[in-house]
């Protein structure tokens, strides 16, 4: 009786993600990737077809971002009981800047610094799903309007218009034409 190999199952690394992609670029196949990364072939394959097989470049942080340690000394003067002016004017950043980060990241009884980076890499993946991608019932609503021959920016007007409070029910013009490129 054959035995069977165990593979991993957790996300693969940043150090095996450059592994995999050097034995791609060397022209390995996904079965001997895999079998040199303890990974099942298509989980080779579930990482290299995002990107068309092309190894995508490195992320780096945008200048205007808040560094790591820039979260820390957020953590350190919310503790020391600072205020946002205070932390703001010592990191040489907008309070505003420093208000929306507290805030969306738990507020100041529950903001940790670690936790907020990971959140902001997080959310800087790229793509992100359009809009319409996301959420069904706008997208048939501009499908039926540009459909009645409407044009975007008549679709993103009227639906400003319809839904002034709930931004979850508008859509750019721009993103209705990305989708429209996107389709055709």
């Amino acid at each position: 009786m054959a035995m069977r190999r165990m593979y991993s199952r957790t996300k693969i690394t940043a150090a095996e993600s450059a592994d995999l992609w050097e034995r791609w670029k060397r022209g390995e196949g996904l079965h001997a990737i895999g079998d040199a990364l303890g990974r099942w072939h298509t989980s080779i394959a579930a990482h290299i077809r995002p990107s068309g097989g092309i190894r995508p470049p490195a992320r780096h942080r945008s200048l205007r971002a808040l560094t790591l340690a820039e979260r820390e000394e957020i953590s350190r003067g919310i503790v020391e009981g600072r205020s946002v002016r205070a932390i703001a004017r010592a990191l040489g950043r907008a309070a505003s800047t420093i208000s929306r980060e507290i805030g969306r990241n738990g507020g100041s009884r529950r903001y940790r610094a670690e936790a907020s980076d990971q959140r902001a890499w997080k959310q800087a993946l790229r793509p992100k799903l359009c809009k319409l991608a996301i959420h069904g019932q706008l997208r048939q609503v501009v499908i039926t309007k540009l459909e009645e021959k409407w044009s975007p920016e008549q679709i993103a007007g009227w639906l400003k218009r319809s839904h002034p409070a709930d931004e979850a029910r508008r859509v750019s013009h721009e993103t209705i034409y990305r989708s429209l490129y996107v389709q055709a």
